[in-house]
């Protein structure tokens, strides 16, 4: 199957991180069932959903690697994560409208280090965004460069993202993610701003670096934009922005009626 473009119209793919948003937003909480169908009731095109495994070998969705109490979750059974109230990934595929993309944001698990390549957290991802970009639009993405090769080994048409820290430098980022051969080069806000001589978000710089991502034959996803940065980025070129508030994020990027 061919890669997918995030971007399919005259602006950006927005995606809901972790459904609705980050946190609490609009009574919902992140990563549920609830805040993703909120999210597609909006009509947003993708969600961005944090994947981990447990230690049984099913993939859950959620941001941290251990509860509140500091129990890792790829020390607990299944079970144990439904009891926590972790959501099954099977459960979310089977819920979300298909024609709402998917962005995955691999967690590795420290002792993945002890598994077999195909138990990991990403060989066991593999094979299931495999057979969901069969039906639906589908982005694999991680800090952790080799597991997206891992991925990529087992599910080669999926489109993958290469995310970088927060003050990551721009210029190692381009490089590297040509080095990796991604499609996709995630920065986080904070390395647009340091990229800009001023401290601030400057379309023309950031105009230029997607000129350059896109001659490179790659596009390029900024993750945590605060609605003003948003427009920025979205009138500039930026191929994706993953918000931390899609309600925001839609009214700023939504044109105001002339008259």
């Amino acid at each position: 199957m061919a890669e997918r473009p995030l971007r399919s119209g005259a602006g950006p793919a927005l995606i809901g991180h972790r459904g609705l948003g980050c946190g609490v937003v609009s009574g919902h909480r992140e990563n549920t069932l609830g805040s993703f169908a909120a999210a597609a009731r909006l009509g947003v095109g993708w969600v961005e959903a944090d994947v981990r495994r447990t230690a049984d070998d099913v993939l859950v969705v959620g941001h941290d690697a251990a509860y509140p109490d500091g129990t890792r979750v790829a020390e607990c059974p299944a079970r144990e994560a439904d009891r926590r109230g972790l959501l099954r990934l099977r459960t979310l595929l089977d819920t979300l409208p298909v024609s709402v993309g998917i962005n995955l944001d691999l967690k590795s698990s420290i002792d993945d280090c002890l598994r077999p390549p195909e138990r990991t957290t990403a060989g066991l991802l593999a094979p299931v965004t495999a057979a969901e970009a069969a039906r639906r639009s589908v982005l694999v993405s991680s800090f952790d460069p080799a597991a997206l090769r891992v991925v990529r080994r087992g599910s080669p048409g999926v489109l993958l993202a290469w995310l970088t820290w927060f003050g990551f430098p721009v210029e190692t980022a381009v490089a590297a993610c040509a080095h990796m051969d991604v499609g996709v080069l995630g920065l986080h806000i904070g390395s647009l701003r340091q990229a800009s001589p001023s401290g601030e978000l400057d379309r023309s710089v950031v105009a230029a670096l997607v000129s350059l991502v896109h001659r490179s034959g790659r596009e390029l996803l900024v993750w945590c934009p605060d609605a003003e940065s948003a427009a920025v980025l979205a009138d500039a070129g930026a191929d994706a922005l993953v918000v931390d508030t899609v309600p925001l994020a839609l009214r700023a990027l939504t044109p105001v009626p002339a008259g």
